[in-house]
């Protein structure tokens, strides 16, 4: 059987990201789901300083060997103030010290959501612009607008949008 992770760029103990993260990886038929939690691999604000002084921390490890051994990613990104959020760029900082290509050519379905009407997009189109060159093969994308009108019960409840996701959970599922 398949393992994939989900998780979102995002330490909310209410992320929508999350949840968004959660359905998706729930759409994958046949696959065992682990979701991942950054709030459970606190990390020092990356520095060389730092680096030089203390090393590589071990959270920073385990979440790259969790990505290294999984058969594939679904992400939902936050968006702060246009870009993700700092403790996801935080933590994808640390790693990419360890391996620059630290996606590992992982099949991703990379997604996000904001409460506003463009879903995340510009932190979603900065991500797709950027993870190529870091071992990313992202095959799907989704950005879901207004999540508070859009999403309900932990599922996406405008037919369009939610029919959209499916599509590319189901060019996901056929690259794992």
């Amino acid at each position: 059987m398949k393992h994939i992770i989900a998780f979102a760029g995002s330490n909310s103990s209410t992320s929508i990201n999350k949840q968004l993260a959660t359905y998706a990886a729930s759409l994958v038929n046949g696959v065992e789901v682990k979701v991942l939690d950054l709030n459970d691999f606190e990390l020092p604000l990356y520095g060389m300083d730092y680096e030089l002084a203390h090393g590589i921390p071990d959270n920073a490890k385990k979440f790259l060997d969790i990505i290294k051994s999984s058969d594939g990613i679904v992400l939902s990104l936050a968006e702060h103030n246009g870009t993700y959020a700092t403790v996801f760029k935080n933590l994808f900082d640390w790693m990419s010290r360890i391996d620059g290509k630290l996606w590992s050519d992982k099949p991703m379905l990379l997604m996000a959501t904001s409460p506003g009407g463009r879903g995340g997009a510009t932190a979603l189109e900065i991500a797709q612009g950027r993870f190529v060159y870091m071992g990313g093969n992202i095959v799907g994308s989704f950005s879901l607008p207004s999540f508070g009108d859009n999403f309900s019960d932990g599922k996406i409840t405008n037919q369009e949008l939610n029919s959209q996701l499916l599509g590319e959970v189901e060019q996901f599922s056929e690259s794992l």
